[in-house]
């Protein structure tokens, strides 16, 4: 028994250390003519990930670019609506990555990254151990592989749902504009179909003249 409620404490506290360790996860607004720098101290050899997408806004489209401490581009692209970008950090120091939409003149955007930095530390401090796990113990690994799981394809139908509904709205407005615009067409030609038909049936007024002898 106690060593079961071990177990489930080691699981807790990886779960807890997990989050340190995965660096930094972000949804943010992106003005028109606007750019938003994020920084990140990194130690050398360190293996990190960049994963952004354009939730909503325009084409859904982005400028990024990552640096590292000496001002050395890693990476750079151009209206981009979704990348990742794995590398090593050659060295110790603050890594700067800018999401930039300064290319638009007036749409924003809705910007989501994810930048993990180092691996998943393991669930148990003996995990590398020669010897087999025990049977909770390979339980536990497993939930724990699951969990993570879990946490990518929510974030992931979360993304797609949020750009989803972004469309819907923006479908809904071109739609309501468009319904306005038809029935203001329809009553113009209305109008003037009724100001066309009176004018043939009006009776003219002929004007006579008579010259006297």
């Amino acid at each position: 028994m106690y060593g079961a409620i071990r177990v489930l404490l080691q699981v807790f506290f990886a779960q807890l250390l997990c989050g340190w360790v995965l660096g930094s996860e972000l949804t943010f607004e992106l003005p028109d003519n606007a750019k938003q720098c994020f920084y990140e101290d990194i130690i050398m050899g360190t293996k990190c990930t960049l994963e952004f997408q354009v939730v909503t806004g325009g084409h859904y489209d982005v400028d990024c670019r990552l640096e590292d401490p000496d001002g050395t581009v890693l990476y750079k692209e151009m209206k981009k609506q979704y990348d990742s970008f794995t590398f090593t950090a050659a060295r110790n120091g603050t890594f700067k990555f800018c999401f930039s939409n300064e290319f638009s003149t007036f749409t924003h955007k809705t910007v989501y990254f994810d930048f993990q930095v180092g691996e998943d530390p393991p669930l148990f401090p003996n995990e590398n151990r020669v010897t087999a796990l025990t049977q909770m113990e390979s339980a536990c690994v497993s939930i724990h592989e699951a969990l993570k799981s879990v946490i990518d394809y929510q974030t992931h139908f979360r993304l797609r749902e949020g750009q989803g509904r972004s469309r819907a709205e923006d479908l809904n407005t071109r739609v309501a504009f468009w319904s306005i615009g038809e029935a203001f067409i329809l009553l113009v030609v209305s109008i003037s179909q009724v100001v066309l038909l009176r004018s043939f049936f009006s009776d003219r007024k002929t004007t006579t003249t008579r010259v006297g002898s």
